[in-house]
């Protein structure tokens, strides 16, 4: 997506934060700023972990993150977040802060390898109204365009980075199973 003709016409704003120079609480101070000053509807904070880095010790930053995004979902503006996790594969990844509480949804994606090349899965591993997304999906990026695929069920520790393939699903407890 070329995003220059969305600049242009101010549908967009993209600005480079340097971690390094503000404190929270100055984060916090200028994306009010920006939420009072224009009328947004969703803010994209990408990524957390700049944020982190630079204010390792900060012992109030959770607390201050929560005041943000209150404050933005209190003005209606949608919210999205990227925050990396330390490792690629396995079950060795980390987060560097716990901010799910923070949020409404939390989607996971993460790497797997299959056949010989590194895979992306997605999932949805909270959802805090409605219907609840619960299989693990492949995420492709490719040509300009974003495919997400079928629900993979022939395979079991995707999420782990190592899937295995079984040989067909096992009935969800308490669903009816065929022939009994």
């Amino acid at each position: 997506m070329n995003p220059r003709p969305y600049v242009a016409s101010g549908l967009l704003e993209i600005q480079q934060v340097d971690p390094a120079e503000l404190s929270p609480g100055e984060f916090v101070s200028r994306v009010r700023g920006l939420v009072d000053g224009q009328k947004l509807h969703v803010m994209v904070i990408d990524s957390m972990n700049g944020l982190l880095n630079a204010m390792p010790d900060e012992q109030f930053l959770a607390l201050q993150l929560h005041e943000l995004f209150s404050y933005l979902g209190q003005q209606g503006i949608a919210t999205i977040v990227t925050l990396a996790q330390y490792g690629v594969i396995g079950t060795t990844m980390t987060s560097p802060i716990d901010v799910s509480y923070l949020a409404d949804t939390v989607l996971l994606f993460r790497y797997f390898e299959r056949a010989g090349e590194i895979r992306q899965a997605l999932s949805v591993i909270k959802k805090r109204s409605g219907p609840h997304e619960r299989a693990i999906r492949e995420l492709i990026f490719g040509k300009g365009r974003i495919f997400v695929s079928a629900p993979l069920t022939n395979y079991e520790g995707v999420l782990t980075g190592v899937p295995r393939p079984i040989e067909s699903p096992s009935p969800v407890e308490g669903s009816p199973v065929a022939g009994v």
